[in-house]
């Protein structure tokens, strides 16, 4: 199969869809990959790194998308790329589609056959491509909210961690997954003051186990959710539905009652946001202020870091990317997990809270697959 790499055009996006590392393994499998030239100089890896590995580089992404079978991005298709996409490809990207009707429409479109990184899952059950970027968000998130609190970036000038005889802030955090406990380690870790909101009793019960009475846990209400965002410096929004759209679950109106400066950091805002008062930023214009509150919604967080978490991404995509490479539809249709990750095919929605949440009809995967 050609595997096609071109590089991500999002705003501020440095990561890269195949590493060198990943390309001698696609090369290793007998598969053509075509890399996009410069599409690894964000995480240092130039042309001549791509041509070592046995990656043929080509001259512009239009090039890559007319040559490929499968293309390996990281951040969903832009307008002007799914236009390229087309009925005989496989996209094996982040989509994050409930929240985005345009993108939607634009890969039912292109009939292409698009599997989402966040939601092919595992044996466990969990979202094993999804983890990685997930545990980098986490962590980045209290790196940005720490930085938007200093007065000079509009926040409320606490420092996290306090000092001897001042007080440190206080951080919240909404959900216990794989995002909430990244940043509870590193709110915790600089000496703040936290507190993880969730749902599940069971994962409460995990978060005491492992943080031993250095983060407080307390089952996530309307009433707590208020209590909680009022007494905060930081809330971090970290609630994932797979698929869905992110909950909104601290109210405009919840505003009023928070601390001047405070900072909100949404990393669900790929979802949608967790928040009614969030909207996507770029790294370029990170946060904005709402009413007093200052937001940041950064849509792509670990493209800041892209050398960390190119290499996280490429780690856990490689293992069934190999799959779709050395057997195309086959992969999808034998593995019940790539069936999970398979989010659009030849014009149908075949996942179904990205339907519910756009009003598409669902078509079960195997019955996509068999029509097709």
């Amino acid at each position: 199969m050609r595997v096609g790499c071109p590089k991500e055009i999002k705003n501020h996006e440095y990561r890269v869809g195949l590493t060198p590392g990943a390309v001698r393994e696609y090369v290793a499998h007998g598969h053509e990959v075509i890399v996009e030239t410069r599409a690894g100089a964000g995480i240092g890896a130039d042309d001549n790194a791509y041509k070592a590995a046995g990656a043929k580089i080509a001259q512009s992404a239009e090039e890559v998308f007319t040559r490929s079978d499968m293309i390996v991005k990281v951040k969903e298709p832009q307008a002007s790329e799914w236009v390229q996409l087309r009925e005989d490809q496989i996209l094996y990207t982040y989509l994050h589609l409930a929240p985005d009707p345009e993108q939607t429409k634009g890969l039912v479109g292109a009939g292409v056959t698009a599997v989402a990184y966040e939601t092919v899952t595992d044996d466990n059950g969990a979202l094993p491509l999804l983890a990685p970027m997930s545990e980098v968000a986490g962590r980045l998130a209290i790196q940005a909210g720490a930085t938007a609190l200093q007065k000079a970036n509009g926040g409320r000038g606490i420092l996290l961690g306090g000092v001897p005889g001042v007080l440190p802030a206080k951080v919240s955090i909404i959900g216990g997954g794989v995002v909430g406990l990244n940043a509870a380690k590193m709110a915790a870790g600089l000496g703040a003051d936290v507190t993880i909101l969730d749902r599940s009793l069971p994962r409460l019960r995990q978060l005491d186990d492992i943080f031993a009475g250095r983060v407080r846990t307390r089952f996530s209400t309307i009433e707590a959710l208020e209590e909680e965002a009022f007494a905060s410096d930081m809330v971090v929004g970290a609630v994932l539905i797979p698929g869905a759209a992110a909950p909104k679950l601290v109210t405009r109106e919840m505003l009023s009652g928070m601390k001047a400066g405070a900072v909100i950091v949404d990393v669900a805002i790929d979802q949608g946001g967790c928040f009614e008062t969030s909207k996507p930023t770029t790294h370029s214009e990170p946060t904005y202020d709402v009413d007093g509150v200052i937001h940041y919604c950064v849509a792509n967080m670990p493209g800041a870091v892209p050398i960390t978490s190119a290499h996280a991404l490429n780690n856990a995509t490689l293992y069934h990317g190999l799959k779709l490479a050395d057997h195309g539809l086959k992969a999808i249709a034998e593995d019940r997990h790539l069936r999970a990750g398979l989010n659009v095919h030849r014009g149908r929605i075949t996942n179904r809270a990205v339907a519910e949440a756009l009003g598409y009809e669902m078509i079960e995967p195997q019955a996509a697959l068999k029509a097709a």
